[in-house]
């Protein structure tokens, strides 16, 4: 009994501390509970427990029924080096090592949001919200949606929205980091109190993890504007008076509008289930604009940069210019978008391999009423080497909202178009809210352009855009386009949106990079080559993305196989394929199914080859007869050269096997240039041993010489560029043999590198740097 005592008194004494955080009664107190990792001075240490969807019911889910609150268990003190910084990352959702928890919602008819999940990450600032109040089959509901921001009188201001059949639509501005966003809802319906009083208040919460991207390129704004440029855009005298028209107007109206087409990328691929990415703007400090508030106030912020581009050009050259395509004849066809290019690349300082993508306002854009026609406007957009260009003119900018509290007003204006002043773009812009549509939409559909989509059956790249305000809107006003009353309410499905071939791609273009996105591979190429039986293999290091099917006279792509897994836990994509002209037939319509088929292949770097006959790369043609493997020719079965093609073979005793080109690199326009075929001695005679290989080019590649080591050559191309050719020696003695090639190739063979079976690489002779890989 006496050990049994000792043993007892010894383990009460060992939970004692020896600091400050047990009282002299020895109990704990619970105001320290959480500071039991923070014992070393200087050092900062997050507490120790993390609610991970930041609810009301997990905190009060340890809370007894008596109010008591049970003590936390205390764990043992971590000895870390004594530290001077003084820096801190919060790790709780309220991002104040969990002092503020999200209460749960107030009533029954709080709003519920159905578009975001508590707790999710974005990746843009401005995120559009979608819910409902209560059960819409029960009782629709009639009433303001106030949102507010956990920062409001600092770096938000509340905002009101809209509630029409118990559907909401409203538009959340974030600050990086955690966000606690607060929905209030009122309605005269529900409202128990006496005239004069306010209403009821219903309220939720949800909290937002706004992480903002750097490590993808931006998609650069600027408007261009002449040289001698007033820098005005087209209102009507009332615009004028009321809000202005001067430039600072339109840096205004143009940034909101860049983060609408943000807004409802990220939407649309969220809905494809590729998460919120989508591009980001470049920022700068300036006062803000996204909030009326911060206009009116002169608040400092981090906001959307738009470069303001001076053009050599004056502003009548500009005018002078129009888009032929839209508005009949017009001289120097497509200038205006090498003027901008030119000037862009200019003010940019665009140097080889450092890309821009741009989306550019002309400002100086008119609407000629006498003429009928809008001068210096052209809807064009495009991708090249070193620019990717997407041009708009700003003949409807009078009609975009110029902060978010303007949105829902700006897409609801039925002010019909005065084109004395203005213009109707298409006769598709007949009131104030339609001409919004049109403008802001189609530059983004030339920003879908930029990102290399081409027109599609359906979506924004088919002019879908005209329904762009159903995205952000409940209600819709009623429609001079259609001559006809707009929608009760706005659902998901009467909406515009991205085609899923333009998803397809957004998702591996460089601007959509995400930092969680695996790095790509040094090899960025795509192969094919048929295999006989009708079927082709189609292998790229980067994953195979998807496949656009075209028959012939077609002007879009109207059937794709998709090979993305949108499954986030198996999102690799397969690095080869087997494509059979059977099934792929399969897919087209009855009479399609005999047509010239051609095939577009899309990998995970976000580059493309074109299959332009499929029929013609599985036909004989693209068969080769490979001679077996052999000891040795007998005397009577010397080797045979064809002296047009220059194909190597055996004479007609020796058995063969079928071989298949691969597909076909340059354009063969060189002056010169014949089709050559060469097949390698040693790979069918075991008595040839390749010991090294010379590489004759200079700015281009000239020939490639396979040397053996009885002194025997066989020559590919000529000899020719600079003095001396490049040799490069095998390991023989290691069995190192060539295992592939990689080429620089555009119009013509720009570079070659020799790859073996030990993974060792030559180095690129010729031109390192031209064509593409």
């Amino acid at each position: 009994m006496p050990f049994f005592k000792e043993l007892r008194r010894r383990s009460k004494a060992s939970f004692r501390t020896s600091d400050s955080s047990t009282e002299s009664n020895g109990t704990v107190p619970t105001t320290k509970s959480t500071s039991t990792l923070n014992s070393t001075p200087g050092s900062t240490t997050p507490p120790s427990t993390y609610y991970s969807n930041g609810s009301y019911n997990n905190q009060m889910g340890s809370v007894k029924s008596n109010g008591d609150t049970p003590p936390i268990p205390q764990r043992p003190s971590v000895m870390v080096p004594h530290s001077n910084r003084n820096s801190m990352i919060a790790l709780s959702p309220s991002g104040s090592n969990g002092t503020i928890r999200v209460p749960p919602p107030t009533s029954a008819y709080a709003p519920k949001v159905t578009s975001v999940m508590d707790n999710s990450v974005v990746y843009h600032k401005v995120l559009l919200v979608n819910g409902e109040i209560g059960d819409p089959n029960q009782k629709p509901m009639e009433g303001n949606l106030t949102v507010h921001h956990d920062k409001d009188g600092h770096a938000f201001s509340a905002t009101n929205w809209p509630v029409s059949d118990s559907y909401f639509k409203a538009l959340v501005c974030l600050s990086p980091g955690w966000n606690r966003i607060r929905f209030d809802f009122t309605s005269p319906k529900l409202s128990h109190h006496s005239l004069g009083t306010p209403p009821t208040q219903h309220s939720s919460y949800i909290m937002l993890n706004y992480l903002p991207l750097t490590s993808a390129p931006p998609l650069q704004l600027a408007i261009l504007v002449g040289k001698d440029s007033p820098c005005t855009y087209d209102a009507v005298p009332q615009r004028i008076q009321t809000e202005g028209n001067d430039l600072s107007m339109a840096v205004r109206k143009f940034r909101i509008a860049a983060h609408l087409w943000q807004t409802f990328t990220a939407e649309q691929m969220y809905r494809h289930k590729f998460g919120r990415r989508c591009f980001r703007f470049e920022e700068e400090w300036q006062t803000g604009t996204l909030s009326m508030r911060d206009w009116e106030t002169g608040t400092m912020k981090n906001e959307t940069r738009v470069h303001v581009v001076r053009s050599d050009k004056t502003t009548a050259e500009l005018r002078d210019l129009q888009n032929a395509q839209q508005y009949g004849p017009a001289a120097n066809k497509g200038d205006l978008y090498s003027i901008a290019a030119d000037a862009v690349k200019k003010y940019f300082n665009i140097r080889p391999g450092q890309k821009q993508y741009v989306a550019c306002l002309l400002l100086d854009s008119h609407w000629d009423p006498e003429a009928g026609t809008i001068r210096g406007h052209a809807a064009l957009g495009g991708t090249g080497d070193d620019l990717g260009l997407a041009i708009f003119g700003s003949h409807a900018l009078q009609s975009y909202p110029s902060c978010i509290e303007e949105v829902v007003p700006a897409f609801s204006d039925c002010t019909r178009t005065d084109t004395k002043h203005v213009a109707n773009d298409c006769n598709e812009s007949g009131s104030s809210w339609e001409a919004a549509n049109i403008g802001i939409g189609a530059h983004m559909h030339e920003v879908g352009h930029l990102f290399g989509c081409p027109h599609q059956e359906n979506g924004v790249m088919l002019r879908d855009y005209v329904r762009l305000n159903r995205t952000f809107l409940v209600r819709e006003p009623y429609s001079t386009r259609t001559k006809s009353q707009g929608l009760p309410v706005c659902r998901p499905e009467d909406e515009c949106g991205w085609h899923r071939l333009d998803v397809l791609r957004f998702r591996h273009h460089p601007c959509f990079k995400l930092p969680s996105d695996e790095a790509l591979p040094q090899d960025d190429s795509i192969q094919f080559f048929p295999v006989g039986n009708g079927s082709v293999i189609c292998s790229a290091a980067s994953g195979i993305s998807f496949v656009e099917i075209f028959t012939q006279g077609d002007d879009l792509c109207r059937q794709h196989i998709d090979f993305t897994n949108t499954d986030p836990r198996r999102s690799v994509m397969p690095r080869q394929i087997t494509l059979a002209e059977a099934d792929l037939r399969a897919r087209l319509p009855e009479d399609k199914k005999k047509a010239k088929l051609a095939l577009t292949v899309f990998c995970g770097s976000s580059r493309s080859e074109k299959i332009e006959d499929l029929e013609e790369l599985l036909s004989k043609k693209n068969i080769v007869n490979l001679p077996l493997v052999r000891q040795a020719p007998k005397r009577d079965e010397g080797l045979t050269m064809n002296a047009i093609n220059g194909v190597v073979g055996l004479g007609k005793s020796f058995d063969t096997r079928p071989g298949f080109k691969s597909k076909k690199l340059g354009f063969s326009q060189l002056e010169g240039s014949k089709p050559q075929e060469l097949i390698l001695e040693s790979t069918h005679l075991q008595t040839k041993l390749l010991t090294s290989v010379k590489v004759y080019s200079g700015y281009a590649l000239d020939g490639v010489e396979f040397c053996y080591e009885d002194g025997h050559s066989q020559l590919f191309g000529k000899r020719g560029g600079k003095p001396v050719a490049d040799e490069f020696f095998l390991d023989t003695r290691r069995g190192e043999i060539i295992l592939g090639f990689y080429l620089r190739a555009g119009l013509w063979i720009d570079g070659i590198e020799i790859l073996t079976s030990t993974g060792r690489r030559s180095g690129i002779f010729g031109n390192a740097t031209g064509g593409s890989g």
